[in-house]
């Protein structure tokens, strides 16, 4: 059967209105854009609005088109294929390059959930409360979660969770933005400074994420999706994308009009501070409670996400059972992993480290990895698909470029910024 045919709608499927269709593939794509504006995202957005107002708000809209690129091709590989990112790695290069891809994984999934377990931490500190017993709670919690219940259910409490983010919002539109400032500071870029170009490499380690591509491709495959769901998954996932941007935006434009009233040069120490600018524009109580929602949604669907990922793929590189559809006793390994990596993170992050610090540096290592996966990735589409899933004429070239662009920044404001 030829690519064409194979990607031609079922009659099945022809019968569905547009929006059942995306309903009915609605998931991956959402979750992965949830995750992608993590405690990392929310914090490195939040300095960034305190230390240079909004002079990389722009970025965050930016960025939209290059991020659902990138995760659209993942929905492709993972429909034309039927293997995780892994897995294809795997078998287009060899055991070695799948290991190394692996490996950066691990180190992008690591980061991740380091940073939204102490982010966790700091947010119990701001507020008075032990910093163990929440670290604690999580990782018991989502071992539960994933080891009693099917991917579906992990994917419906993944989607609640993340949704506690849309608080983010409403503290966005009652800091009261300066729009003439706005305006001014939206053409502004000083990329001759290095602390600009390190926030800046944050920002892009905090939007294209390594470990979202492995994700999405996975639970792509482990939801069960179809060719005939190929629409639908691309509308969920630009839609995604739209909301993961403005939502990293509204943190932004908080922090920045929270602090100094918009012109920037402060610093937010920990999150404490980041909560204070929530708090100042909201009241007390009801800027705390806000900001711990919006956060917390935020910490937990990443922290899920990323434990999910690290489980995925090191089953599908080692050979053993890699689904949520499989029970503990089908699947040991791969249940072994999702604990082991919850657990890890939860026992560095109670030895104590500072959030604010750390997220921003995740955020960085993660754009100079990103060069690495986006070569991969695109590599993997050259070869891997033909017909309609094809990377074909303009199109190609346009990823290609976008591709380039999006790698050479990263290196650039990572490397210049860090070593500035």
């Amino acid at each position: 059967m030829s690519a064409e045919a194979e990607v031609a709608p079922s009659p099945r499927a022809g019968g569905r209105s547009l929006w059942r269709r995306v309903a009915l593939a609605a998931g991956p794509g959402l979750i992965v854009m949830l995750a992608n504006n993590d405690a990392g995202s929310v914090v490195t957005a939040a300095q960034s609005g305190a230390t240079f107002g909004y002079r990389l708000l722009l970025f965050q809209f930016l960025v939209i088109p290059a991020l659902y690129m990138i995760q659209e091709l993942t929905i492709r590989l993972g429909l034309g294929t039927g293997l995780g990112f892994g897995e294809l790695i795997l078998n287009r290069y060899g055991r070695g390059w799948a290991r190394l891809a692996v490996a950066v994984l691990a180190l992008s999934c690591f980061g991740a959930l380091v940073t939204q377990l102490s982010a966790l931490a700091g947010l119990a500190a701001a507020f008075g409360a032990p910093i163990a017993p929440p670290v604690f709670a999580v990782v018991v919690l989502f071992a539960i979660v994933a080891t009693v219940g099917g991917y579906l259910s992990v994917e419906r409490v993944a989607i609640l969770l993340g949704l506690f983010q849309v608080a983010f919002l409403i503290v966005a539109w009652r800091a009261g933005p300066d729009l003439t400032a706005m305006a001014a500071q939206l053409r502004q870029a000083p990329l001759g400074d290095p602390a600009y170009l390190y926030l800046l490499a944050a920002n892009i380690g905090t939007s294209f994420m390594p470990w979202a591509i492995f994700y999405q491709q996975s639970a792509t495959i482990d939801k069960g999706l179809r060719l005939e769901d190929l629409q639908g998954a691309r509308i969920e996932t630009f839609g995604g994308a739209v909301i993961c941007q403005v939502l990293t935006a509204a943190v932004l434009i908080a922090g920045a009009a929270s602090v100094a009233g918009g012109a920037g040069g402060q610093s937010l120490s920990s999150i404490g501070d980041i909560a204070a600018t929530f708090t100042h524009t909201l009241g007390a109580n009801v800027g705390g409670l806000v900001f711990a929602l919006g956060l917390l949604g935020a910490i937990l669907v990443t922290s899920i996400t990323v434990c999910l990922t690290v489980a995925w793929n090191f089953g599908e590189v080692a050979g053993f059972r890699h689904s949520l559809e499989h029970n503990p006793r089908e699947a040991p390994w791969f249940y072994a992993a999702f604990v082991a990596m919850l657990a890890a993170g939860g026992a560095y992050v109670v030895s104590g480290v500072d959030p604010v610090k750390l997220s921003i540096a995740v955020g960085v290592a993660n754009a100079l990895l990103l060069p690495f996966v986006l070569l991969l990735l695109f590599l993997a589409a050259q070869s891997q698909l033909s017909g309609r899933l094809a990377l074909n004429g303009v199109y190609r070239l346009v990823v290609g470029l976008l591709f380039a662009v999006v790698s050479a920044l990263a290196l650039y404001a990572g490397l210049v910024g860090t070593l500035g």
